[in-house]
């Protein structure tokens, strides 16, 4: 017999009134459908990111462009899928996609196991980012917190303690934005305004690469003026 969390998880396995019993065509049929669907939220979310902030993603582009002129680097950090998140940014930072594009110094607080846990147990878990901000951070860095919800409490403690060591804070958040979309909470923050937490990441993404994509296009400017 099946057990129900099996049927719960995968309901197109099983002979339900979702597939009406039809077999293969129909999960198939469903499965299209599905990606279909997925395509559409993604699209329609990728232009509601870019009429809320099309504007504002070239001056954020342009400030992170100003820190790694003068030597800044970036720190990145968030929880589960938002630390794949951050390790995303700062690998696109290490080893660029483009050929033309420039290195840039970064470097991910979600990446040192023993850091991480030593943090968590002696201070607290809420403090991870934090200390490690302090440790790392210089005035002339980039702080970049990821947060599907805007309430990660280490995420928001962080990218505080940045702002008030005069790092450039950048955050980007999910649903309505959260503790971090309020006005100062950081410099910068990018809201994907979804529920369905893959389609926030999918978002996030975005925003990220939207924004590396125009840093690169600054500091290659900036190389060919003599800056």
């Amino acid at each position: 017999m099946t057990p129900d969390y099996v049927r719960e998880l995968y309901p197109f396995l099983h002979d339900t009134p979702a597939t009406g019993g039809a077999g293969l065509d129909a999960i198939m049929s469903m499965a299209q459908q599905s990606t279909l669907q997925k395509c559409e939220d993604v699209v329609a979310l990728r232009r509601q990111l870019q009429s809320e902030y099309g504007d504002l993603l070239p001056t954020a582009a342009e400030a992170m462009a100003q820190r790694f002129r003068r030597g800044g680097s970036l720190l990145a950090f968030g929880n589960g899928g938002s630390a794949t998140d951050a390790h995303d940014a700062v690998t696109d930072c290490l080893f660029p996609q483009m050929p033309e594009w420039r290195v840039l110094p970064a470097l991910s607080l979600v990446g040192d196991i023993a850091t991480l846990t030593a943090i968590a147990n002696d201070v607290g878990f809420d403090k991870v980012f934090l200390r490690q901000v302090i440790a790392f951070g210089t005035a002339a860095d980039i702080a970049l917190g990821f947060s599907t919800s805007g309430n990660s409490a280490n995420v928001v403690e962080g990218l505080a303690e940045a702002r008030r060591r005069g790092l450039l804070t950048i955050a980007v958040s999910g649903n309505e934005g959260g503790i971090l979309g309020r006005a100062d909470a950081a410099d910068f923050c990018f809201i994907a305004r979804a529920e369905h937490i893959p389609r926030i990441q999918e978002g996030q993404a975005t925003v990220w690469h939207a924004l590396l994509d125009q840093l690169q296009a600054r500091l290659a400017e900036s190389a060919e003026d003599g800056a």
